[in-house]
């Protein structure tokens, strides 16, 4: 089900508004291909199978929409104040989040949305930010956007990098499940029927894996299928 055609969790107005945001949030964070609908869509099967509430699914899809708009706010205020960030203030971003609740609620998202929003980079060990939340006491709906976040973050090229392989964006999830992902959203993610979103940019001469893990990506397959068997 993709983000635009499963808007009606949310109402025709505001729905329009949140989506073109979102574009505007991808444009400055130099997405070339949709990032927000991606999320919110791959977010929204998830949820699904999950079995969360109608209007707990619509605050979900807003909080993908709106995610990055906390990103957005600081760098265009550094920018117009200083035209380049320094060492301090990148560290500072990882105030986004909060900065991000508030945009949400500025562009009129439910407070729901705006505490997925604050909430999508909390880790499931409690070592994310910004309330070093952990485990259930992360609501179900962030552990599922910071899957569903990271997925299409990893398989989308940025200026910075290429886009990974869906494969190799998979295995990441696992590695660091229980470490950064809710070992149960992961499992849910990893049983998803094939859609659109969950395709990645990846181009065949690219996608180096950033990280020192040869055995998982030589794996690949039998990594994931005993992850599957593990996580009950």
């Amino acid at each position: 089900m993709s983000a635009v055609k499963s808007m009606d969790l949310i109402d025709k107005a505001a729905g329009e508004a949140f989506l073109q945001l979102a574009a505007a949030a991808d444009r400055f964070e130099r997405y070339d291909n949709p990032h927000a609908e991606r999320i919110a869509a791959i977010a929204d099967a998830m949820a699904r199978i999950f079995h969360l509430a109608r209007h707990d699914r619509g605050s979900l899809r807003v909080a993908a929409l709106l995610h990055d708009l906390g990103e957005v706010a600081m760098e265009r205020d550094y920018i117009q104040r200083a035209g380049a960030l320094t060492d301090e203030e990148i560290i500072d971003k990882t105030r986004h989040t909060v900065i991000g609740e508030r945009e949400a609620s500025r562009a009129g998202a439910d407070r729901a949305a705006q505490l997925l929003v604050r909430w999508h980079h909390e880790w499931w060990n409690g070592r994310g930010y910004p309330d070093a939340l952990q485990r259930e006491e992360i609501p179900l709906a962030a552990r599922i956007l910071r899957v569903a976040d990271s997925y299409a973050a990893f398989t989308d090229m940025r200026p910075f990098r290429p886009a990974l392989t869906a494969e190799k964006a998979r295995n990441l999830l696992i590695e660091r499940a229980g470490i950064e992902f809710d070992p149960a959203v992961v499992k849910v993610f990893l049983s998803l029927e094939p859609m659109k979103e969950l395709e990645s940019f990846a181009r065949a001469e690219e996608s180096p894996l950033n990280c020192d893990t040869p055995d998982i990506v030589n794996n690949g397959g039998n990594l994931i299928s005993s992850f599957m068997r593990s996580v009950s």
